[in-house]
């Protein structure tokens, strides 16, 4: 698919970051997009910046750990358009810090919830739709986290590795049923996820090391690439698949850089 003029994109997780910038990549391909979040203003805001460029969009209010919202998203795109071309399910939260100090209500449950079964449950809703047409592509903003399971992220890097796990398997289940299925795995980047990740000193100075330079816009405008010219998997930025495929290969060193790391500044905390 080389061009993506007038396909139907449904964005979750549009009110900001990669979500947002896609949506706005996406429009100007020429694509129709929905926008769906939480917030319902941010989305209204980014749909009239879209139609007053040129371009069509309409803002959908969604909660996706709630399933009448989901269904409700579904419906209302598919009563406008008909259809769904390009599914992003892009909505995540995360959190970083030590395991015991997590909150089993937010930085559990709810993480889980929104960063994969959510995930799970919007395409479980879009799917039988792209199925009955023989087409669609369903992309998945994963993480590097749901490649290497670093420490401070137990419960982020759990979703993500299910989220790894449910793209793989499905992209095997309908690909012979003429569906596309990518999975997205971004480094660091700079996005209004980061402010609300939690505060820990040990993971601060992580990211002092690795510093990635990535932009929310450029991470979009790879999204994009991927609709275009499908593929299963885009590790971002390049040089992050040198440390998956050093993970993959020599696991106990990646256990012994972590062990250092959680003593010393499980030490210091």
């Amino acid at each position: 698919m080389s061009t993506l003029k007038d396909k139907v994109v449904l964005i979750t997780g549009a009110s900001s970051g990669f979500g947002e910038d896609a949506a706005l990549r996406f429009a100007k391909e020429g694509c129709k997009v929905v926008l769906a979040a939480r917030r319902m203003d941010r989305l209204q805001d980014l749909a009239a910046r879209i139609q007053d460029d040129g371009g069509e969009a309409m803002a959908i209010p969604v909660d996706i750990v709630n399933r009448a919202d989901i269904d409700n998203m579904v419906e209302t795109t598919l009563d406008l358009y008909s259809h769904i071309d390009i599914l992003f399910n892009n909505a995540g939260i995360g959190r970083v810090d030590w395991f015991e100090k997590m909150s089993t209500e937010r930085d559990m449950e709810t993480l889980i919830h929104v960063n994969l079964t959510g995930l799970m449950q919007v395409t479980h809703a879009v799917l039988p739709h792209m199925l009955a047409r023989r087409q669609g592509h369903i992309i998945n903003m994963i993480s590097v986290a749901g490649l290497v399971a670093a420490p401070l992220i137990s419960t982020y890097a759990a979703s993500k590795f299910g989220a790894r796990a449910f793209t793989d398997s499905l992209r095997r289940e309908v690909a012979p049923l003429g569906i596309k299925v990518s999975g997205i795995y971004p480094g660091p980047a700079a996005t209004e996820f980061g402010q609300h990740i939690g505060r820990n000193d040990a993971y601060k100075s992580v990211r002092s090391v690795i510093h990635t330079h990535m932009t929310s816009d450029y991470v979009a405008r790879r999204v994009v690439g991927v609709a275009k010219w499908p593929r299963r998997s885009l590790i971002l930025p390049w040089w992050f698949r040198l440390i998956t495929t050093f993970e993959a290969l020599f696991p106990v060193v990646g256990d012994w850089i972590s062990y250092i790391f959680s003593k010393i500044n499980h030490t210091l905390d």
